[in-house]
C-alpha cells in the first residue's frame, strides 16, 4: 500500500521547512517546486500519479510561503535566487537524498535549474518550465522590447515602497489578478485561488517577495551569505542533467518563445515542449502533461546507477 501524503518539517541551515510527502519512503526521490504567487496545491493532480508508480514526491513551501520559517530573526528575508537554489540542496542534505529529479516553474523551476547547474551529480534529471530559469542579472538594465516589458509591471511596481505597501495590504487581491493575467485560458474558481492563498500570509512573504524582485535587477543587496553562489550564477553555468522543459503555449508573463533560444544552455540530453492553451502554472493547469514528462525522464536509464552484482 502507497502511503498516503503526509505534512512534515525538516530543519536546514536557516529554515524549518514545511512539505508533503507523497508514495514509498524509498522510491526515486520527485522534489516539485513552486513558484510566486503560488504554492503546493499547484501539484495536488501531478503527486498522486507519481506516488503511485512508486516515486518519492516531495513538495516544499519556498521560504516566505506557508508553514515554512525562519530559524533566526538576524537572518536575511531575500528571495535572491541563490537564495532559492541554497534552500533547494539544504532540504535535500537535510532529508539525506543524495540524487533526486527535480520540477519547478517560476521561482521553484530558478531553484531546480540552479542546483542543476551547480550541484549535477545531486540531480537525476530535471523538468523546468520556461527553459533556463537562472537569472542574467548583470545584463538585467537592458530593456526587453517593449511588448514584453508591460508584462513586468509588477516587478517595477515590486521596486518600490508604495508596491510594498500594496502587496502587504492587498496580497490575495494582488496574488489572483497575477493568476488571472498570467493564464488566461485557465478558468479558475473561488475555491481552487483560496486553498493557495493563506501561503501568502507567512509573516517573511512581502519581504522575500520584494527582495526577490528587487534584487533581481540590482536594486537591493544580495545576502552576504550566498555571494559565492550568486558569483558562480553570474557565470551563465550550462545544465549537463537530462532536462525536459515545458512551455506554456498562452503564457501572460514569459511568452513561450522567449525559451527558444535556450537550448545552448542545456549540454545534456534536451527536449522542448510547447502545451497550447496552457499559461504559466502549467503543473496545476496541465497536469498530465507535467507528470507525463517526469514519468518519460525517470523511464530513461540512469547513467550514475552502478550495475547489480
Amino acid at each position: 500500500m502507497i502511503p498516503a501524503m503526509a505534512h512534515r518539517t525538516v530543519r536546514t541551515d536557516v529554515l524549518d521547512v514545511a512539505y508533503e510527502e507523497h508514495g514509498p519512503p524509498d522510491g526515486v526521490p520527485v522534489i516539485l517546486l513552486h513558484g510566486f504567487p503560488y504554492d503546493p496545491r499547484a501539484y495536488d493532480a501531478v503527486a498522486p500519479p507519481l506516488a503511485a508508480a512508486g516515486r518519492r514526491v516531495l513538495v516544499p513551501w519556498l521560504r516566505g510561503y506557508g508553514p515554512t520559517r525562519f530559524l533566526s530573526p538576524a537572518t536575511p528575508r531575500a528571495g535572491q535566487q541563490a537564495a532559492l537554489g541554497h534552500d533547494l540542496l539544504a532540504f535535500m542534505d537535510a532529508l539525506g537524498i543524495e540524487r533526486a529529479v527535480l520540477a519547478g516553474y517560476d521561482w521553484g523551476g530558478r531553484a531546480a535549474c540552479i542546483v542543476a547547474a551547480l550541484w549535477p551529480a545531486r540531480v537525476r534529471a530535471l523538468v523546468s518550465c520556461g527553459g533556463y530559469n537562472i537569472q542574467d542579472i548583470a545584463a538585467s538594465a537592458s530593456p526587453a522590447p517593449p511588448e514584453q516589458e508591460h508584462r513586468f509591471w509588477y516587478q517595477y511596481y515590486f521596486h518600490t515602497e508604495r508596491g510594498r505597501a500594496g502587496l502587504t495590504q492587498n496580497r490575495r487581491a494582488l496574488c489572483r489578478l497575477l493568476w488571472r493575467l498570467w493564464s488566461p485560458e485557465w478558468q479558475f474558481d473561488d475555491a481552487t485561488f483560496e486553498k493557495s492563498a493563506p501561503s501568502f500570509d507567512n509573516p517573511d512573504f512581502v519581504d522575500v517577495v520584494i527582495q526577490s524582485y528587487r534584487h533581481r535587477y540590482g536594486y537591493a543587496p544580495g545576502d552576504p551569505a550566498l555571494d559565492d553562489v550568486e558569483a558562480r550564477l553570474a557565470q551563465r553555468p550550462a545544465i549537463g542533467v537530462p532536462t525536459i522543459v515545458l512551455d506554456g503555449g498562452h503564457d501572460g508573463v514569459a511568452p513561450a518563445e522567449l525559451s527558444e533560444r535556450h537550448a545552448r544552455h542545456f549540454t545534456g540530453p534536451y527536449q522542448r515542449r510547447v502545451l497550447p492553451r496552457i499559461g504559466h502554472n502549467v503543473p496545476q493547469e496541465a497536469p498530465a502533461p507535467f507528470a507525463a514528462a517526469l514519468q518519460d525522464l525517470l523511464a530513461s536509464p540512469d547513467p550514475e546507477r552502478k550495475p547489480a552484482r
